[in-house]
């Protein structure tokens, strides 16, 4: 225990000074340092075995400086009230339940079309094969099998088409969910 005391006397000043200059903050580096310095106790009779504690002793606080630091980067504050601002279902989750529904209400070959195409990633080829149709009399089904269920998903679930064609937004609680 005498030679962590030793190692800790000759280096402790300067490794406060090297944790402060990189965290800013004398507060984190003095925290960082009574890690470093439970770390060292311990190894106990290990550390006087230590051929080179000062080298040690910087290794150990590089390591739980980055760590540190990594923890830091990942945290983010999240306001106080953010479950009250979502007490309604989320909108992704109310849209996968409309979507069943809204797919149940298709004809069986629409439904069928985007549940091997879209839902389960069946190529339109493979598709074409098992259907006994052409390329283009494939992919013309599940078209119009889409344009039906966009159709459909607008209308009774709420959801809103942007220039692009894209999903832009959802208004949950449309008339069929």
């Amino acid at each position: 225990m005498n030679c962590l005391m030793r190692a800790w006397d000759s280096h402790e000043a300067e490794l406060r000074a090297w944790l402060r200059r990189r965290l800013n903050n004398p507060h984190d580096a003095e925290d960082l340092l009574q890690d470093l310095f439970i770390k060292a106790l311990r190894q106990d009779k290990k550390f006087c075995e230590i051929s080179n504690a000062r080298a040690w002793l910087f290794e150990v606080a590089r390591n739980a400086l980055a760590d540190r630091l990594r923890m830091k980067r990942e945290q983010i504050e999240l306001p106080e009230d953010l479950a009250a601002e979502h007490d309604e279902p989320a909108a992704v989750e109310t849209l996968a339940a409309c979507l069943p529904r809204v797919l149940a209400k298709l004809p069986e070959a629409d439904r069928e079309a985007i549940t091997r195409c879209d839902l389960e990633g069946m190529s339109q080829q493979d598709y074409a094969r098992l259907k006994n149709l052409s390329l283009p009399g494939a992919k013309s089904r599940v078209q119009r099998a889409r344009k039906r269920l966009r159709d459909e998903l607008m209308s009774a679930c709420g959801v809103r088409i942007d220039e692009a064609g894209k999903v832009c937004c959802f208004v949950p609680g449309g008339s069929g969910c």
